[in-house]
């Protein structure tokens, strides 16, 4: 035989005999610590000592009604005769119809392939990184996907197959962008058809194996049949007020979710810093060395700092008042420049004054103030455990998005109490891709922590 899947944590896989039928193969737990570790997919080996029943009407991996099953006398040996021919790796694909006809049942377990649209809430775009601490402590990872121009489907990879794709995904040169996995599980969840790894799911990207070569080879030639769904669209988030906001952060069950809200910029925030020194490679706050600045993300000793947003507004609406935090490219969105520019300019400007100088409120967000925007606000963890009602802002969207459909009055919805409390659902909103790991940036800046922190940006 020769295994086709590896033997996952539950014992199931798929296995291929010399006839070339692909059976499904199944080791007892007790059983699994005995095996599991003498075995590597794609290898050959000779079974004795097994015996057959009959599958399982739920979850099968396989079309044939018997399954191989290991007994405590199997005996497993590495099958070096070469000359024996076994056929390609063989998938079981399902589209969208297929995978919606069969959600909640429980039944056969299907392949999906298709490309990537959001990892998490990031859209795919190159030099995208992974919040890894994120994935690890969560155990999940959700990935919006597309096959051909149809439907988009939330993927949720557990355990074992988000720590591969994590792998996988920062082992490729350039951002991956098919992925297939196998034996997923299709399920009805939020009022939208999503896809749930198992314990006997593996993922494969973009050249692993020759379906996702070929579907990259179409994806290359169909780039505007691919993007005839925007993933923003489909991920737009709630519009909520300010109020609305508040009386969620208050709610019992309440989790990390991104909203809308239209507000008006009633002040910049003086006397914290408004900026914060990042790693140049994946932004995350740099942290100061003897003589160079450190990322812990990255791991690397020595990086380039550079400025980024880390602004608190003071904002309203019709009805009520708070502070949002303008965060990484969110702050390049509302005044049109990037902080590193603003930072260096003033240093150029005032040659005299120290490294440690911290840099003031430039003009260019000063003209902010009175303006109205729609942002996309994140409640995080933070807000929930009620250590800061600073709210993030991790994009601003372009000012003719909120003038075409009125003023500010106009705009708002002030939602009852009782329609808020049932938000407890999870929003998928855009998200800057560093947001989650300067969440506790964000809440020290606004203890009076960070002031330090708005210093000129040394290159390490």
């Amino acid at each position: 035989m020769r295994v086709r899947r590896g033997f996952a944590g539950d014992g199931n896989s798929r296995m291929a005999g010399i006839a070339g039928t692909v059976i499904q193969g199944f080791i007892p737990p007790g059983r699994i610590d005995t095996y599991l570790p003498h075995m590597i997919a794609g290898s050959i080996y000779r079974l004795t000592n097994f015996y057959g029943s009959r599958s399982k009407t739920v979850y099968r991996v396989a079309e044939p009604i018997v399954t191989i099953t290991f007994s405590w006398t199997s005996v497993l040996s590495v099958f070096e005769d070469s000359s024996v021919h076994f056929p390609e790796v063989r998938f079981r694909f399902n589209g969208y119809e297929e995978f919606e006809a069969g959600c909640d049942l429980g039944g056969d377990l299907y392949d999906y392939v298709g490309h990537i649209k959001l990892v998490g809430e990031q859209a795919l775009t190159a030099g995208l990184v992974l919040d890894e601490v994120e994935i690890a402590s969560s155990r999940r990872l959700m990935v919006h996907l597309q096959t051909h121009d149809g439907p988009m489907v939330k993927l949720y990879l557990w355990d074992k197959a988000a720590t591969d794709f994590c792998e996988k995904f920062k082992a490729h040169r350039n951002t991956p962008s098919v992925i297939l996995v196998t034996t997923v599980n299709p399920k009805w969840f939020g009022g939208a058809l999503t896809l749930s790894s198992l314990s006997s799911s593996r993922v494969f990207l973009d050249l692993d194996v020759q379906p996702t070569r070929d579907y990259l080879t179409w994806l290359d030639s169909n780039t505007d049949v691919a993007n005839r769904v925007n993933p923003d669209i489909v991920t737009k988030a709630e519009t909520v007020t300010i109020g609305d906001l508040f009386s969620y952060i208050k709610h019992e069950g309440s989790k990390v979710a991104w909203f809308e809200c239209t507000a008006t910029i009633d002040d910049v925030v003086h006397g914290s810093a408004w900026y914060y020194i990042s790693c140049g490679g994946c932004k995350t706050k740099a942290t100061k060395g003897h003589t160079t600045l450190m990322c812990k993300k990255c791991g690397k000793a020595e990086v380039t700092g550079v400025a980024e947003y880390l602004t608190k507004l003071s904002v309203y609406d019709k009805n009520d008042h708070g502070f949002f935090v303008l965060l990484g490219d969110a702050g390049r969105e509302l005044t049109g420049k990037p902080a590193s520019e603003l930072v260096e300019r003033y240093f150029e400007a005032n040659e005299s004054v120290g490294d440690d100088h911290m840099v003031p409120v430039p003009q260019a967000l000063i003209d902010t103030i009175g303006q109205t925007h729609t942002f996309i606000v994140k409640v995080s963890k933070h807000n929930l455990d009620g250590k800061t009602r600073s709210l993030t802002v991790t994009k601003v969207l372009p000012l003719e998005a909120a003038a075409a459909d009125g003023n500010l009055e106009e705009n708002v919805i002030v939602s009852a109490v009782e329609e808020t409390l049932q938000m407890g659902k999870r929003v998928d909103g855009s998200s800057s891709e560093h947001e989650g790991s300067t969440d506790a940036a964000v809440k020290r800046s606004f203890d009076g922590d960070e002031s330090e922190e708005a210093k000129r940006a040394k290159c390490g």
